[in-house]
C-alpha cells in the first residue's frame, strides 16, 4: 500500500478531539474527549483508534494534519511567554488606547482587554520611519546594542518589534532583531514586517506580540506532538490548518502560530463548501456547533468568506469590539457560546440564559458522570429525547438522564417554577434563538438576504439542532453531509497547501503607480509561493489577488477582487469599477464623487484541488426501514410527539422519511421536526425540506 495513500485530520475542540482518517478502504471517524493538561496524549489516543477501527497499522500513516485551539487559548487565559515589545519612542501606549470605538455604548464601567505586555516591558527606540519608507530618524547601534542588552538581562522569553511605518521599509526592525538574535540566539523574536506588514499600527502591533506571545509554548507543543507520533510509529509529515483555510507546515506554523487562531473552525467552513460545490450551492450558511461554541459562515460561489482581521481574547467572550484585534488571514464567521456543553442559569431577573461558560470535557455535562453539576444544553437534549443515553458517541459516552434531571431540577426549576421538561425546552429554545439572531446579523451586516441561503450543518451538536434553527430563519432546505460529527477534522483533508501574503501599499486611485504595484507582488507571489512549495513542490498552484479599498475619509476598507496580472496605468479604470461593484454589494449603492483609496493587498498562493464529483439530487418516494418509535420534544408543536428513529446507513439515495424523526449514526444525531422530510442523498448526505404548507 502506498504510504501516501492514508491521510488523517485531528481536531482538538474545547470538548472532543475529532479523527477523521481517509484510507483505500473509504473513511474511518472516531471521537476521544480533549486532554487539557495533554492535548498531544488525545490526538495519539484518537488516531490510534481509528486506525484500529480500518484495521491498519500505525506505519501506514502517510500524512498528518491537524488543527488546533492552542493559540486562542493560550491569548484567553494568559498563559504564554515572559514578553518584552521594542516600538518606536512615543507609541508604548498604544495598544492600551486601543481606537475610538466603545462596544458598550452607555456601560460606565467598560471592562477593556487588559495589553499582553504590561507598561514596564514595553521599550522604545530613538528612530522613525515616514510612511512611505524614507528614513526621517536613523536607528544608532550604540542604542541597538543598549536595548538588546537590556532584553537579555531582563530574562525575557520573547520579543515582539513593532517599529512605525515597518510594512513601508523594514529596516529597522531588522537590524534590531538580528541584534537580538547574535547576543541571544535561543530568544524567541517576531518582527511585525514579517508578521503582519500592513497599515494600521493598531492591528500590526497587536498581531507581532501576540504571535510572540504564544510562540515558545507552540514550539514545544509541536515539537512533543511530532517527537510523540515518531515514537508511536507514526513516520508521516506533519502539517497545520492556518486559520485562512490552507496547509503550512509545521515548521511555518511555528514561525507564525498567529496564523493558527481559528484553523479548527476554518476546516469545517472547508468541509461546508466542498459539499456546496458538489451540490452546485451557490449561496450556503454553514453551521458547526460542537461541545463548546457554536460557528456560523457564509459561503458564497463554493468558496468559504474571508477576512484580514479577527478579534482575540473578548472580555466579553462574544461581544464584537471588545477583544484584541489582529490581522491576519481568517476564514471569516460568527462565533457564539452556544455548544452542547454551554452552562444554563437563571439570571438576576429569573429568566434562563445559556452560556458562555462551558463545562467542556472536564468535568463535562452532568449527563457525562464524570462529577459536573451544572445544567447543559446535552443534558437538555437528553432529557427531551433527542439523545439516546446508550448510543451516545457510539456508545463510548454512556448519559446519565437521572442526573440530567437532578442538574436542571436544582439550577433551573427552583426559581423558575417551570418543571423539568419545560426548563430543558426554555434552554434548548434560548440556545437555538441566540444562534439564529446571530445568523440574521451576520448575513444582514454582509449585505445578504437569508432566506436564499440553503444551510449546511455538522459538528456533534449541529444535527440537534439545525432543522428548528431553519425554522427560525426560514430556510427551506438544510444539508447534514456524511461525517458531520467530525466535520472540520474532514475538512482538513480536503484542505489545499496554501499561504496569503500582505502588504501595505498606499496609494490614492487617482496617483495609481503600476511599476510599484507590480514590484510588490513579485515579491508576494515569491514569498507565499515558497511557503507553499515547502508542503507541496509538485503541485499545481493557482493565485488569487485582492485590493483592500476605500472612499477617501472612510475609516475601514473592503475586499475587492482583482485579476492577478501585471498592472499598466490604465487599469486603475479597472480597479476602481471592480471597488464600486464590490461597494455596491455591500451596502446597496456607491458614492459619487469621492476619490477612492487602496491601503493594503493581498496575494494567496494555493494548490489546485481536484474537481469534486457533482452530488445527484433525489427527492424521495422510496419507503424506509423503522428502527423503532421513540418520543422526543418537537419544538414546533410544543411537546413531545412519537418520531420514527431511523439508522442513517438506510436513508439510500430516493429513501424518504416524513418528520417527526431521529436520524441516528455513531457520532450525531439529526432531528428532522414536523416541518420537514429528510431524503437521502446520492452522496451519503440527509437533505431536510421544508414540506409545503408547513408553519
Amino acid at each position: 500500500m502506498p504510504q501516501s495513500s492514508v491521510r488523517v485530520g485531528v481536531d482538538i475542540g474545547g470538548t472532543f478531539t475529532d479523527v477523521a482518517l481517509a484510507h483505500p478502504g473509504g473513511l474511518s471517524t472516531c471521537k476521544v474527549l480533549t486532554n487539557y493538561s495533554q492535548p498531544e496524549q488525545a490526538i495519539l489516543d484518537g488516531i490510534a483508534k481509528a486506525m484500529e477501527q480500518a484495521g491498519l497499522p500505525l506505519a501506514a500513516i502517510g500524512q498528518v494534519i491537524h488543527g488546533t485551539t492552542l493559540v486562542t487559548n493560550a491569548l484567553i487565559e494568559r498563559r504564554g511567554a515572559k514578553l518584552a515589545f521594542i516600538t518606536t519612542e512615543g507609541f508604548r501606549d498604544v495598544i492600551e488606547m486601543r481606537s475610538e470605538n466603545r462596544f458598550e455604548q452607555y456601560d460606565l464601567n467598560l471592562n477593556l482587554p487588559i495589553p499582553l505586555v504590561p507598561r514596564r516591558d514595553r521599550l522604545t527606540l530613538n528612530e522613525r520611519m515616514g510612511p512611505a519608507g524614507e528614513v526621517l530618524l536613523p536607528l544608532v547601534a550604540d542604542e541597538v546594542a543598549e536595548m538588546a542588552q537590556q532584553i537579555v538581562d531582563g530574562g525575557y522569553e520573547a520579543v515582539a518589534i513593532g517599529l512605525m511605518h515597518a510594512y513601508a521599509n523594514d529596516a529597522h526592525e531588522v537590524q534590531m532583531a538580528e541584534a537580538l538574535r547574535a547576543l541571544a540566539p535561543d530568544l524567541s523574536v517576531s518582527i511585525s514586517s514579517v508578521i503582519s506588514p500592513q497599515m494600521r499600527e493598531l492591528p500590526r502591533f497587536n498581531t507581532v506580540i501576540a504571535n510572540a506571545y504564544v510562540q515558545p509554548q507552540v514550539a514545544d507543543y509541536l515539537g512533543r506532538l511530532v517527537t510523540r507520533l515518531r515514537k508511536a510509529g507514526v513516520g508521516a509529515p506533519v502539517f497545520m490548518l492556518h486559520s485562512g483555510g490552507g496547509l503550512i507546515s509545521v515548521e511555518t506554523a511555528t514561525e507564525q502560530p498567529v496564523r493558527l487562531l481559528e484553523s479548527g473552525p476554518a476546516g469545517g467552513a472547508i468541509y461546508a463548501a466542498d459539499f456546496a460545490r458538489a451540490h452546485g450551492l451557490d449561496k450556503v450558511l454553514s453551521f458547526d456547533m460542537g461541545g463548546t461554541t457554536a460557528k456560523i459562515c457564509l459561503i458564497e460561489d463554493g468558496t468559504p468568506k474571508t477576512a484580514n482581521t479577527f478579534e482575540v481574547a473578548r472580555t466579553y467572550r462574544f461581544k464584537k469590539g471588545s477583544g484584541m484585534t489582529v490581522s491576519t488571514p481568517v476564514v471569516e464567521m460568527v462565533e457564539i457560546g452556544a455548544g452542547g456543553g454551554s452552562i444554563a442559569s437563571i439570571d438576576a431577573m429569573g429568566r434562563i440564559q445559556v452560556g458562555p461558560k462551558s463545562a467542556a470535557s472536564e468535568p463535562g455535562p452532568a449527563c457525562y458522570r464524570r462529577g459536573g453539576e451544572e445544567p447543559t444544553v446535552t443534558d437538555c437534549n437528553l432529557l427531551l429525547g433527542r439523545l439516546d443515553p446508550d448510543n451516545f458517541a457510539g456508545g463510548s459516552i454512556p448519559l446519565s438522564s437521572d442526573l440530567s434531571d437532578k442538574a436542571v431540577t436544582a439550577r433551573l426549576t427552583g426559581t423558575t417554577g417551570l418543571s423539568t421538561q419545560d426548563a430543558a425546552f426554555g434552554v434548548t429554545e434560548m440556545v437555538d434563538e441566540n444562534m439564529a439572531n446571530a445568523a440574521r446579523v451576520h448575513t444582514v451586516e454582509n449585505g445578504r438576504d437569508i432566506e436564499h441561503f440553503t444551510m449546511i450543518g455538522f459538528g456533534g451538536g449541529a444535527p440537534l439542532h439545525a432543522c428548528r434553527l431553519c425554522e427560525k430563519l426560514g430556510i427551506r432546505e438544510l444539508l447534514i453531509p456524511p461525517g458531520a460529527g467530525v466535520g472540520s477534522a474532514i475538512g482538513f483533508l480536503k484542505a489545499p497547501f496554501s499561504y496569503e501574503a500582505t502588504r501595505g501599499l498606499f496609494q490614492r486611485l487617482s496617483e495609481f503607480d503600476p511599476d510599484a504595484v507590480n514590484e510588490m507582488l513579485v515579491e508576494l507571489e515569491d514569498e507565499a509561493s515558497a511557503f507553499v512549495r515547502a508542503g507541496s513542490a509538485d503541485a499545481e498552484m493557482q493565485t488569487r489577488l485582492t485590493a483592500f479599498m476605500r472612499y477617501s475619509g472612510q475609516g475601514w476598507e473592503i475586499p475587492v477582487p482583482l485579476e492577478y496580472k501585471t498592472f499598466a496605468a490604465w487599469d486603475a479604470n479597472m480597479i476602481l469599477a471592480a471597488f464600486e461593484d464590490a461597494y455596491r454589494a455591500l451596502f446597496g449603492r456607491v458614492i459619487d464623487g469621492l476619490a477612492c483609496e487602496i491601503t493594503n493587498w493581498s496575494l494567496i498562493v494555493t494548490t489546485v484541488l481536484p474537481d469534486v464529483k457533482p452530488a445527484t439530487r433525489h427527492n424521495g418516494g422510496q419507503p424506509v426501514v423503522l428502527l423503532r418509535s421513540r418520543q422526543f420534544f418537537d419544538a414546533a408543536k410544543r411537546g413531545m410527539f412519537d418520531a420514527q428513529e431511523i439508522a442513517r446507513e438506510t436513508l439510500t439515495p430516493g429513501v424518504s422519511v416524513e418528520g417527526p424523526a431521529v436520524i441516528v449514526e455513531r457520532e450525531t444525531t439529526t432531528i428532522v421536526t414536523s416541518a420537514y422530510r429528510v431524503t437521502g442523498q446520492g452522496d451519503g448526505s440527509l437533505l431536510l425540506s421544508r414540506k409545503e404548507g408547513a408553519e
